[in-house]
């Protein structure tokens, strides 16, 4: 285990990534549920903040209560749950075209998506997480909506996530050449957005520099909660590769092997 010094003291609450950091394709990693539980007995509040878009909260609540994690849908923000409040903020009363593999309705309260085929021309082209639903046809209608003027906004822009067969390409990887042929910028919702930290502070009522935040993306997770003034946990599981780390702009805060490790690294009590 990495650190330069000690998280424990001033941390009072903490972030946490949950695809590749408690679980990889919904099965818990070694050691994860039992540190989650010392989390909760310690009375640690904690957020799970993830870009995970195929789930709706209540559903990623119940399965990792299913895996023996001691969580609920309220203790969860996700991509598109923080996506439907910018969209209603930013863009009220859009029409919207969603992009998505998954489906996320019950998480985009308040937000007009049009259905499959509808002929009305969106005001805002959302992406989703990728998969299925980014074939050639849904990418190319995009690219047409937002030559005649529509705004892009993203849950995320991740490349890739790891599962159990290997890493997967995502939205990231098409998102960069749909702006780039569009001559746009997509406004992005999800981490590493500094909007997104702001919003899973304010829903655990804690300060940033009491806060840190667990991820396995040196980039979206670790480094982008750095910029924000929270403490930079990266885990050695999920997507984390060796020369990713290498080559990062930032170095984080505590390097750990797994999410096991953060009860040790915050010097809990043992069970």
């Amino acid at each position: 285990m990495e650190r330069s010094g000690r998280a424990s003291g001033r941390i009072r609450a903490a972030l946490i990534d949950i695809d590749g950091v408690l679980t990889v394709s919904w099965k818990p990693l070694p050691g994860a549920v039992e540190a989650m539980a010392r989390l909760r007995s310690a009375g640690l509040p904690l957020a799970l903040v993830t870009n995970t878009t195929s789930r709706t909260r209540a559903v990623l609540a119940g399965r990792l209560a299913d895996a023996g994690f001691p969580v609920d849908a309220d203790d969860i923000l996700t991509a598109p749950s923080v996506t439907a409040g910018y969209l209603r903020e930013h863009h009220p009363g859009a029409r919207c075209l969603l992009i998505n593999s998954g489906d996320v309705g019950d998480d985009l309260d308040g937000v007009t998506v049009l259905d499959e085929g509808s002929d009305e021309t969106p005001d805002v082209v959302v992406f989703g997480g990728a998969g299925s639903a980014f074939g050639y046809e849904a990418l190319n209608a995009a690219f047409r909506h937002l030559q005649g003027g529509a705004r892009l906004v993203a849950m995320h822009r991740n490349l890739y996530w790891r599962t159990a067969q290997g890493l997967d390409l995502d939205t990231g990887a098409f998102l960069l050449g749909l702006e780039r042929a569009a001559r746009v910028e997509a406004e992005v919702t999800g981490k590493p957005a500094q909007a997104f930290f702001a919003t899973a502070l304010a829903h655990l009522g804690a300060t940033p520099d009491e806060t840190l935040m667990v991820g396995d993306d040196i980039e979206s997770d670790v480094l982008a909660a750095q910029r924000s003034g929270i403490t930079g946990v990266l885990v050695k599981t999920g997507k984390y590769l060796p020369e990713t780390h290498r080559a990062a702009d930032g170095t984080p805060d505590h390097v750990i092997d797994s999410f096991a490790d953060l009860p040790a690294l915050l010097e809990l009590p043992a069970p």
